[in-house]
């Protein structure tokens, strides 16, 4: 059974930008967005559960955030995990709405934003090229074993090299796209 998968090696690939994407999201651009909440973790009920188990973020305005808490008595249990993220957020207790003003950015705080999304980046192509790595390492297993031929590998890893090219090339789209609305704002 030939062990290059051309799905598998994409899937992976795809993989590595999707996760990215993610990562960048929850970069913070002065902008308020749902997602800059999403590695927050709350303990409540003697356990640590994600924000969004315990509470419903939204965001009524351009520059503030809402974290509308479901059981009142976690609301002080939220406030203080969101305050221990090191985000750089203060909220306001509001009953059982938390209202997270978004301070602006200085410009020392962008440009070390941008830089980190240029890390997140460099990682995400780091995972591409392993990924493409196991692909060329499993086409010349199955040409060792013959069960394709030399021509049949060459035409594959050109397959899998324009794969990694495209996904790099997605990758780097991503992270210039975010630097520029980081240094926008």
């Amino acid at each position: 059974m030939a062990k290059y998968d051309k799905s598998d090696i994409e899937r992976r690939m795809q993989g590595a930008v999707e996760s990215l994407k993610g990562d960048l999201a929850g970069l913070r651009t002065g902008r308020a967005n749902t997602s800059l909440l999403d590695p927050v973790v709350v303990e409540v009920y003697g356990s640590m559960m994600p924000l969004n188990q315990v509470a419903t973020v939204s965001a009524p305005e351009p520059r503030m955030l809402s974290v509308q808490v479901w059981d009142k008595g976690n609301v002080s249990a939220v406030e203080k995990g969101i305050a221990h993220a090191n985000l750089g957020l203060n909220p306001m207790q509001d009953g059982q709405t938390l209202r997270i003003p978004m301070p602006d950015l200085t410009e020392e705080r962008r440009r070390d934003l941008a830089k980190l999304a240029g890390k997140y980046a460099e990682n995400a192509k780091i995972a591409i090229r392993n990924v493409r790595r196991d692909g060329m390492e499993a086409l010349k297993e199955d040409e060792k074993k013959k069960e394709i031929s030399e021509d049949d590998r060459k035409r594959f890893e050109d397959e899998v090299q324009k794969l990694t090219d495209k996904y790099t090339g997605e990758a780097d789209a991503a992270a210039e796209a975010k630097e520029k609305e980081i240094m926008q704002q």
